[in-house]
């Protein structure tokens, strides 16, 4: 795929989500993600030529301008968009496929000081908001969403919706929407979902107690009535 071809395939994957977008040229000037991108796909380039030198110092060069690292190595397939951008990172073995959508914030990092896949595969159409944060190498499946500021560790099936400290899936596959529709304002909350679920038993469990003690009432009522009987029922029984 030619320069320019991808450069426009970019400016107009920014253009589809971010509504605050005016035009494709605001975008080519003023989007630092954008431009994060860019940088990084000419340093990879430069990485996968080896000249890994050059490629690190043109990815800090970037990094210095838009508040994005993403380190030369990383594998990132087509119409990444960056919102906003500042604060993210993104490993040296990170995978990324086409049409992901990361917020500021963001942190693809690794966990082991050894050599080998050590960041987070994130598949197609996944929407990761702002301040989260995916460690190791887990796989993020195609077509999920992470919540702002959770902290995955682990890897989700496909169209899962990722939520909490550590992150807890929420929603499995048969969730299927577009990740950029989901609501950062009202996220779900797992933690929430289990105490709701826990109070509801407890008064279940209330109320059926209540009626063992009413039945145990009235039984204990008839068992003291047949062992004392009153007056009048002794003067019947007479």
């Amino acid at each position: 795929m030619g320069l320019l071809s991808r450069i426009r395939e970019d400016l107009q994957a920014a253009y589809e989500r971010d509504p605050a977008a005016r035009s494709k040229l605001e975008i080519f000037l003023a989007y630092p993600g954008v431009h994060a991108v860019w940088f990084y796909r000419i340093a990879h380039w430069l990485w996968e030529h080896n000249l890994k030198l050059l490629a690190r110092l043109l990815s800090e060069f970037a990094r210095f301008l838009t508040g994005v690292e993403i380190h030369p190595g990383a594998k990132i397939g087509r119409r990444l968009f960056i919102d906003h951008g500042m604060g993210v990172v993104i490993g040296e073995t990170t995978e990324i496929g086409d049409d992901v959508l990361i917020y500021q914030g963001v942190t693809l990092g690794g966990t082991s000081l050894t050599k080998g896949k050590r960041h987070p595969t994130i598949e197609d159409n996944v929407m990761i908001s702002a301040g989260a944060t995916v460690i190791g190498p887990v796989t993020i499946g195609r077509g999920s969403r992470i919540g702002a500021g959770a902290v995955v560790v682990s890897s989700a099936p496909p169209y899962s919706t990722i939520v909490g400290i550590p992150g807890k899936i929420v929603e499995g596959e048969a969730y299927r929407r577009a990740a950029s529709q989901l609501d950062h304002a009202h996220l779900p909350d797992p933690v929430a979902r289990a105490l709701n679920a826990l109070s509801a038993k407890v008064d279940e469990i209330s109320r059926q107690l209540a009626e063992i003690e009413e039945r145990q009432n009235c039984l204990e009522e008839k068992l003291l009535a047949q062992a004392f009987p009153t007056d009048d029922s002794a003067r019947i029984k007479h």
